[in-house]
């Protein structure tokens, strides 16, 4: 194995997730007005991606300020997380999992406490890759150099030796900030091409190009934010 590192985000990335509106269902639902929920729960979002509260604690925040009892807290919660797990980028993915034995790999993603546990049993993202750093876990979220630091710090590599793969631009330059080289997400062929320059331009010994796919075989996912999980409150990936 080379030197040679790649970092993907999550959300929007190795996921796809557009928006459910779930959030304006359970305004209709309740009958408030639109905005309420994120109004409401902003700063539980925002303490939840940067591990600051615990599942239990968004629970009890949720039937707090919404007013719901315990079955309708469990559905919201259910709701919400459908949202921000979406489902699996499986072309996106399959190229990855080519790669291991012929780079370092890892994932850079804002969270929500609750992410790993949820991710990996569905996904099974820390087979995938060599180090998963989450917002919750280390406190810190994108676009903040310290989490791009806190990445290559897990996997013991210099930022110039990475490429670093996000769908929201600031994230990118920040990225481009912290030393690392960075690509925008928009499609998987495009993504592909991108990381294929960078291990060949990074190779010290041939490498089998195990699972490449041509761009033909590629398919474009929707443009979106990096938030563009359950909610830019929530997943601000």
């Amino acid at each position: 194995m080379n030197g040679t590192c790649v970092i993907l985000d999550i959300g929007g990335v190795l996921e796809i997730t557009p928006k459910t509106g779930w959030g304006q269902r359970w305004e209709k639902r309740l009958e408030l007005p639109r905005g309420t929920v994120n109004e409401r729960m902003r700063d539980v979002w925002r303490a939840g991606s940067i591990g600051r509260v615990s599942e239990r604690d968004v629970r009890w925040a949720v039937a707090a300020r919404l007013g719901l009892d315990a079955h309708q807290v469990e559905d919201f919660m259910a709701d919400l997380w459908t949202e921000y797990l979406g489902t699996p980028n499986e072309d996106l993915i399959d190229y990855v999992r080519g790669l291991r034995g012929s780079c370092r790999l890892g994932i850079l993603s804002n969270s929500f406490v609750g992410a790993r546990e949820r991710e990996t049993a569905l996904y099974h993202f820390d087979e995938l890759v060599e180090q998963i750093v989450y917002s919750h876990e280390i406190g810190i979220g994108k676009p903040d150099l310290r989490a791009f630091e806190a990445a290559c710090a897990s996997l013991d590599v210099r930022p110039e030796s990475c490429l670093f793969i996000d769908d929201v631009a600031v994230n990118v330059e920040a990225a481009q900030a912290a030393g690392m080289q960075a690509h925008l997400f928009e499609n998987n062929a495009g993504t592909i091409a991108r990381i294929e320059a960078h291990l060949d331009a990074g190779l010290l010994v041939p490498r089998a190009r195990a699972g490449q796919a041509s761009a033909s075989d590629m398919w474009i996912l929707p443009e979106g934010g990096e938030g563009s999980g359950v909610d830019d409150d929530v997943r601000q990936e």
